[in-house]
């Protein structure tokens, strides 16, 4: 009986270790965007997670969160230096003057919500 109480906590670990950190967001194909996209933050994910925009124009992202846990309250995109906190159950705005081309990512602060901002 603890062999399968110790197999079953071995596979929920490998589950939460591929959900959080192995697993690629944004399966669907990418969000082609010119200057804005609404994304939903809800369920542990940030969809649309992979967005593409192009260089040298701002972009606005309007983030709707509907997810309560505490680790959904901010995001940070790496490599811009922009981060913004999310208020619970609303739509928070953050515009990006000018992103250079590269890719970023997007996560909360714990870097489990995930996602990829593509500019080109």
């Amino acid at each position: 009986m603890s062999l399968l109480i110790n197999l079953g906590g071995i596979v929920l670990v490998g589950l939460i270790i591929w959900w959080f950190w192995l697993s690629r967001p944004g399966g669907k194909k990418p969000l082609q965007v010119s200057d804005e996209v609404t994304i939903v933050v809800e369920n542990g994910v940030y969809e649309p997670g992979l967005i593409h925009a192009r260089a040298g124009q701002p972009l606005t992202l309007h983030f709707d969160r509907r997810d309560p846990s505490p680790c959904a309250e901010q995001v940070i995109f790496h490599g811009l230096d922009t981060s913004e906190f999310l208020d619970d159950g609303k739509v928070t705005t953050i515009t990006l003057q000018n992103p250079p081309e590269g890719e970023y990512r997007f996560t909360c602060q714990m870097q489990m919500y995930q996602g990829r901002l593509i500019v080109d």
